[in-house]
């Protein structure tokens, strides 16, 4: 059965409406079509005017394609690795080689689970050290024999319990940023729906990174920064349009590449539309990237994130 946010309930009522309006005027073609170009104008409108809550909102909708949705729909011949050849296996993160558009990839994706049973065993798509370990130990795999790596983000951010951060939770993002920061391959990432902080940003130290329209990337969940800044969970909103988390105002700040077309009501809309985005813009991005030598490649890294937060002064 469909999930509705609450938003998405006010757009339900009035589709309803329109039905009901529809029936009644379906001997008149004319009328029906003119009712439906005004449902479709203010269905535009509406989803044109989404606050950053909302996308947050959408970006953790249940029904919103997961990393497994892409695996098995985008990808081909995927072949699962697992264990961090340290401790353990963690299962936030999917880790492996695939086919991607006849090009042999590395992928790397967050996996927040469907149901119950899944959610626990997925960690709720939080990552763990050894799920850091494990990604890095395919990466570095992925180096050796010259594969692009692909990743896939969706996480409300790392593990935060104790266990974690005795396995060393801390030095195993770190050393993820530090690695993938100097890989002589293309690595492209793709936020396919929540990007939470450094949980997110250790496997999308990126050539290119992607985000879905309603996406969101930010170095807090909003309800960790309404939290601190206000004490109060009430402030969420405030807390979202404040970080600035949003796939719009990230690629004017420069922080992402490039912004992956969604349904006009959400990637859970229409799966096949959102498969078909993904492939079209990761597959643009990566043969630019495979055009460069593996210095070249490093050096483009390096390029992409001192830009980030540059400034000029006026004298």
């Amino acid at each position: 059965m469909a999930v509705l946010l609450e938003f998405e309930k006010k757009v339900e009522r009035l589709r309803r409406k329109i039905e009901e309006l529809k029936e009644k005027g379906k001997h008149d073609p004319q009328v029906i079509r003119e009712i439906e170009e005004k449902f479709q104008k203010k269905i535009e409108e509406f989803y044109s005017n989404l606050t950053p809550w909302d996308k947050v909102l959408l970006a953790r909708h249940p029904d919103r394609p997961h990393a497994i949705d892409f695996i098995n729909n985008v990808f081909e011949e995927f072949i699962e690795l697992h264990g961090d050849r340290h401790c353990g296996d963690g299962k936030a993160i999917i880790a492996g080689f695939a086919y991607f558009k006849g090009i042999p990839v590395c992928v790397i994706a967050q996996e927040k689970g469907r149901d119950t049973k899944d959610k626990i065993a997925r960690n709720f798509g939080m990552p763990t050290p050894e799920d850091y370990r494990k990604a890095l130990r395919v990466m570095k795999l992925a180096e050796k024999f010259g594969k692009p790596i692909i990743t896939l983000v969706d996480t409300p951010g790392a593990f935060p319990g104790i266990e974690a951060e005795e396995h060393g939770q801390s030095e195993a993002i770190a050393r993820n940023l530090l690695e993938m920061s100097r890989l002589k391959v293309p690595v492209v990432s793709v936020v396919i729906g929540e990007g939470g902080s450094g949980g997110a940003l250790a496997i999308s130290v990126a050539n290119r990174l992607l985000m879905y329209k309603n996406a969101v990337y930010s170095v807090i969940s909003p309800e960790g920064c309404a939290a601190i800044l206000w004490q109060s969970q009430d402030k969420v909103k405030e807390a979202a349009e404040a970080l600035k988390l949003t796939s719009k105002y990230l690629k004017e700040l420069g922080i992402i590449d490039d912004i992956i077309p969604e349904p006009l009501e959400g990637a859970h809309k229409d799966y096949k539309f959102t498969f078909q985005k993904f492939e079209e813009y990761v597959n643009k991005h990566l043969k630019e990237l495979l055009k460069m030598s593996p210095e070249e490649l490093k050096k483009d890294r390096y390029r992409k994130f001192r830009k980030i937060g540059s400034y000029q002064s006026q004298e």
